[in-house]
């Protein structure tokens, strides 16, 4: 089944459920998903679907840092229910103590010396780490340990 059928089937058990809390989360994602559609001429697959909840995930947490700033506690908590919502969608992330060996590992594979190499240990790093783990946070790890 694919991420598509099973966010479909989630929205048809919140809907039969009456829970409002998973239904609207949910079908902002699959309206985003058909606009993409529409766009691109054909079906998403997987990964792209993917990304989509990944902006969705990423736009609930601005609205959490926007809402706490306006000192405003309901939308700060809306936002935060919305977001486990579609985490459930999402792979597990990656620990710190993984994340580092995956870096590890990409600077010996690359060979890198120094900063100059971060763009050789980020192309290794991208497809092994995508929607697993921030990207700048990546970034950030990679340059720490190629500078030190």
């Amino acid at each position: 089944m694919t991420l598509k059928e099973t966010l479909s089937q989630a929205i048809k058990d919140a809907m039969r459920a009456g829970n409002d809390g998973r239904k609207v989360p949910l079908r902002l994602v699959m309206a985003a998903i058909q606009l993409a559609e529409v766009e691109k001429g054909g079906p998403l697959d997987d990964g792209e679907v993917m990304g989509l909840f990944q902006k969705e995930v990423k736009a609930r947490r601005e609205s959490i840092a926007d809402a706490e700033r306006a000192n405003r506690p309901d939308l700060v908590a809306a936002a935060q229910a919305e977001m486990v919502v579609l985490e459930e969608f999402l792979p597990k992330g990656l620990t710190a103590e993984e994340l580092e060996a995956l870096v590890k590992a990409a600077i010996a594979e690359s060979g890198a010396s120094g900063p100059n190499d971060m763009g050789a240990v980020m192309k290794i790093l991208v497809p092994q780490t995508k929607g697993r783990a921030d990207g700048g946070q990546v970034s950030a790890l990679v340059k720490q340990l190629l500078q030190g």
